[in-house]
Order: structure tokens, then sequence, then C-alpha cells
């Protein structure tokens, strides 16, 4: 395995705040993740699948947003998966993840940066790309130029995959956060106070 990107040096005061905000915040996430409070077991579930009886052959992998790569890791058990690329902004993720991808059955390659960044300069082609949860955190300019560049990368016959919340038919985003509030109000008694209130920041309704 081998990093694509060297990881850009930061001054030690910034280094060390943004370490800190860091593992609250990755705290909070591997506990949503651990209590499956958003169904992360069904969906990789469902993705594992696919990989597994939707696809005829080799395969090469593109992770977009990858974090620490153990959920994907896990999907791509048991495929013909032949080469992983993963993108992630954070570097702690990132770390985590070198170790994660050693366990893949293929060449991997770990990339630091915004995954729009890297998608719009990149230009290896992937059977398979694999967008779950990020697509959100852009504008609507930066969603299609996204999906542009997936589909410039994407070979033929090829899967993209994405996992993102959606709204119903007729139901406007006030709704939507309203509807997701309420399902989500079942976490509060494993999210603390402070914890669910950084989730709804992430979320968009606090």
């Amino acid at each position: 395995m081998s990093d694509s990107a060297a990881y850009p040096t930061a001054g030690l005061a910034v280094e060390n705040s943004s370490s800190v905000l860091f593992e609250r915040q990755w705290r909070i996430y591997r506990k949503v993740l651990d209590c499956d409070l958003m169904e992360h077991s069904k969906v990789y579930g469902c993705l594992r699948r696919i990989l597994r009886q939707g696809l005829s052959g080799p395969f090469r992998f593109l992770d977009v947003a990858c974090g620490d790569a153990s959920a994907s890791v896990g999907a791509l058990q048991g495929t013909c998966v032949t080469s992983y690329h993963g993108i992630d902004l954070s570097g702690p993720a990132l770390a985590m993840a070198r170790e994660q991808v050693m366990l893949l059955p293929c060449a991997a390659t770990l990339e630091q940066g915004d995954f729009a960044e890297a998608l719009a300069r990149r230009h290896e082609r992937a059977d398979v790309i694999w967008l779950g949860q990020s697509l959100h955190h852009l504008d609507s300019g930066g969603k299609l130029a996204v999906m542009r560049d997936i589909r410039r990368l994407l070979d033929e016959p090829g899967l993209f995959l994405l996992w993102e919340p959606t709204r119903y038919n007729e139901e406007d985003r006030d709704a939507w956060l309203e509807r997701f509030e309420g399902r989500c109000s079942a976490w509060l008694p494993t999210l603390s106070a402070e914890e669910w209130a950084a989730m709804g920041r992430e979320v968009g309704f606090a």
C-alpha cells in the first residue's frame, strides 16, 4: 500500500487543535456506528451483496470520502476487488485507514484532500465508485460537478453507488429535518446532550 499524496505539516497549535476536534467528532461517529444508530450495518451489508452478486468479474473500487475505510473494507471482503483507492480530507482518519486496507487482498492507495477537488483532477478510472453520506456537504453546483466527474471516471459497464438521506415526494427541507430529528430522538439514551447537539450541527437542524 502506498500514499498517493504527502500529508501537509502544520503548526503545533493548529495540529493539536485539529487533533482534539477530530478525536471529539470521531468518538461520536464511533458511538453512532457501534450502536448502529444510522443503520450502517444494513447499508454496508447491501453494498457487500451488490459487490458479490452484481458484478461478474474483477473490479477497481474508488472510495470517495472513505474515512477510516473500515466499513468499506468489510464490504469488500470475499469480492473480486483488484484495486482500492480511498480519498478523505482527514489525516487522522486516513492514518486508521492505512491499517484497515492492509486487510484487502489487493493493492490499495490513500489520498488526502477535498474529495470534490480530488475527483476533478483525477484521470484514473474505476469500475465501482462508492460515495456514502458525504455529498450533502456540497451546494447544488458542487454536487453537480462531483456527479459529472464520477460519470467521467466510471468505466462501462460500471456502478456508481450513493448513500444519502433523501426527502419523500412533496416533502420540503423543513419537513425532512423535522422527520429526521423525530426519528433520531431515540438516540438520546445513547448520545449525550453535547453529542446530540454536534450531530444536529452536522445535519443542519441545530
